[in-house]
Parts: C-alpha cells; sequence; structure tokens
C-alpha cells in the first residue's frame, strides 16, 4: 500500500519524523485520516490528538494547533505546540485544565474568555493523550 513521509515540528525543534502507515489528525472541521497517495491538501488544526500508526504501532502527539499539509505522500505538520504522550506530565496538564475552567466562571472580558477556552481545549488534548498513555502501561503490566 506505500508509506507516508511525516514531519512535526514545532518553532522550538522537531517532535517526530519517519516513515507512517497512517496519520489521524485534528481539523478545524473535524477528525481526518491521511493514508497514502492522499489527494494534495492543506488544513488549519485545532487542539487535540495527533495519531500516528506504524507497523500497528500507534503513537498519540497531543497539539495545540497549527497547520498540516499533504502533498506527494508527505504530511508536514507545523504545531503550535506538540507533546509525545510519554513527555506530558498529566498533573501539569490537570493543574491547567482547573485554571481554564476557573478562568471562564468568571471572565474579567471576551478576550480573556477565548483566552480561556484555547487553555481548556489544549489542557484537553494534553490529558487525553496522557490518558492512552496510561491505558497502554497498564495493559503491559
Amino acid at each position: 500500500m506505500g508509506k507516508l513521509n511525516l514531519e512535526i515540528v514545532t518553532a522550538e525543534s522537531p517532535v517526530y519524523s519517519g516513515e507512517v502507515d497512517s496519520v489521524i489528525a485534528p481539523g478545524v472541521v473535524g477528525q481526518f485520516t491521511i493514508l497514502p497517495h492522499h489527494a494534495a491538501f492543506m488544513t488549519m488544526l485545532e487542539p487535540g490528538e495527533l495519531c500516528v500508526r506504524q507497523s500497528g504501532e500507534e503513537l498519540f502527539i497531543a497539539v495545540s494547533g497549527g497547520f498540516l499539509e499533504v502533498k506527494d505522500n508527505e504530511v508536514v505538520v507545523l504545531a503550535d505546540t506538540a507533546e509525545r504522550a510519554d513527555d506530558i506530565d498529566a498533573a501539569r496538564a490537570e493543574a491547567a485544565k482547573r485554571r481554564a475552567e476557573e478562568r471562564l466562571r468568571h471572565p474579567a472580558a471576551a478576550a480573556e474568555l477565548a483566552t480561556a477556552e484555547a487553555a481548556l481545549r489544549r489542557s484537553l488534548a494534553r490529558l487525553k493523550v496522557a490518558e492512552k498513555r496510561r491505558k497502554r502501561e497498564k495493559r503491559t503490566i
């Protein structure tokens, strides 16, 4: 069936580079899957979970938004932030979620409301990816 070349980068550093079977990403109009020989396109990403599948294994990465481009079996993700499941501090993400929820309950201005909503989406994505890591670790014990 073929492979895709995947590059995931942030402003700080590269996060992933390699050949994969498929990529599942959180687009602005919903989740989508990219397989080899996909039509070329470019889209914005929402905060959420990016799933990389390779040889029956799955790698989960929390992204906080950005852009994704597909062209000639190459997928490039330019993410605002991207964290592999193993790198997420679940306690920190939970604390960020609580802070965002508190700001949503008592926004001082409309701009603060939008900022709090974005922070909540980011922390929920990180917690979802961290939870997948915990479930995977429990299966191996």
